[in-house]
């Protein structure tokens, strides 16, 4: 494969094309970084609109994100069901705008985040890196 452009659409979200040995597009890769909850509601609902929009209008078939989506998608839990353990059993706002795209609700999709081990005390981070394919 060889690189067919790279382009920054926003300030936070990238996208990657990458060709087969022909002219025929063969991979889009999505890299997105999302605005913390700590800003404001309507910017960080642009965010995953536009990031849909951008998703939508790409006509390559296979297609990857990559990213920082600030999301914890787990499944919902009251705050007396919520205990400190496995990190990826919970679930934010953001998670939940995440899950509500339309490109996610594909079968086909699959989302994996990542955590990792605290090189201080051990024990898994709140990280929120994910990917979509």
């Amino acid at each position: 494969m060889n690189i067919g452009s790279s382009e920054h659409l926003t300030t936070r979200i990238g996208r990657l094309r990458l060709q087969r040995c022909g002219s025929a597009p063969a991979l889009t890769v999505f890299v997105a970084y999302a605005p913390t909850s700590s800003y404001d509601e309507d910017e960080v609902g642009a965010f995953y609109m536009y990031s849909e929009k951008l998703y939508r209008e790409d006509h390559i078939f296979d297609k990857v994100i990559i990213g920082d989506f600030n999301a914890k998608i787990g499944p919902r839990r009251t705050p007396e069901e919520l205990h400190i353990g496995t990190y990826d059993l919970q679930w934010n706002e953001q998670g939940d705008m995440l899950s509500s795209l339309s490109w996610r609700q594909k079968p086909s999709m699959v989302t994996d985040n990542s955590t990792c081990q605290s090189p201080y005390d051990g024990r898994g981070s709140h990280s929120v890196e994910s990917t979509i394919m």
